[in-house]
């Protein structure tokens, strides 16, 4: 078994975020399961993993209690370390084992890693992440999709593509002419959004499209998009 462990289910764009990651940076890993529907991510044990630079024994275990009391997917255990939060785990992945993913050494272009980086974060998967639990989520759990909240927030995903679409008509990727962690974040969720009525969004902004083709043809995202095929009818 390999000595990296990522928790999670494969479903969810938090956790295949993190297998961009580890992908593009050779890491042998494991994908552990949690059973998010049975509520495995509430567990004392899962509640456990929630817990940074912290060695677990199952002594120590009841001493320490619901040590993070958020019970998230995923986590990353390396050893006896564990890390949570995605973008988190991402960019330790990278720190540890390609640093060139994020541009360390160079101020100027590790800046522009960091930018994208938060605008993936506060810009385009903020407007995206409702799109996809109201067209995909809902559904699988028999609700209904509110219409509203998909046309309100596709709105304001078109706002953050038209500045992506200036961005790249200047450089290949998001942070200059150089993959870096802030392009791979976006891989995920857009995985999700191409199961989606709205898969053709790209088309409007001709650079936007290229980028994310060039990133599809990658194996790294390769194997996000076949780890979705279970939970999503259409093909990504």
């Amino acid at each position: 078994m390999a000595p990296v462990k990522l928790y999670g289910m494969t479903m969810s764009w938090n956790v295949t975020r993190c297998v961009a990651a580890l992908e593009e940076a050779g890491v042998e890993y494991d994908v552990v399961p949690i059973d998010f529907g049975a509520g495995e991510h509430k567990t004392p044990d899962h509640l456990a993993r929630n817990r940074c630079d912290i060695r677990l024994t199952k002594t120590s275990l009841s001493s320490y209690g619901p040590l993070q009391p958020f019970g998230q997917m995923p986590v990353l255990q390396d050893g006896d370390f564990y890390v949570w939060e995605s973008r988190a785990i991402c960019k330790y992945t990278c720190r540890k084992n390609k640093p060139e993913l994020l541009k360390q050494g160079n101020l100027k272009e590790s800046a522009m890693v960091d930018v994208w980086l938060e605008v993936e974060a506060h810009q385009y998967t903020a407007a995206l992440e409702p799109v996809i639990l109201e067209c995909l989520i809902r559904p699988m759990f028999g609700r209904a999709t509110d219409q509203k909240i998909v046309e309100d927030n596709l709105v304001k995903l078109k706002k953050v593509l038209e500045v992506y679409e200036a961005r790249l008509s200047k450089c290949k990727y998001l942070a200059g002419d150089f993959l870096s962690l802030a392009d791979l974040n976006h891989v995920s969720a857009t995985a999700c959004l191409a199961t989606t009525p709205y898969a053709s969004l790209f088309d409007a902004y001709p650079h936007v499209k290229a980028w994310w083709s060039g990133l599809m043809a990658r194996p790294s995202v390769q194997k996000i998009t076949a780890l979705k095929k279970p939970y999503f009818q259409n093909s990504v």
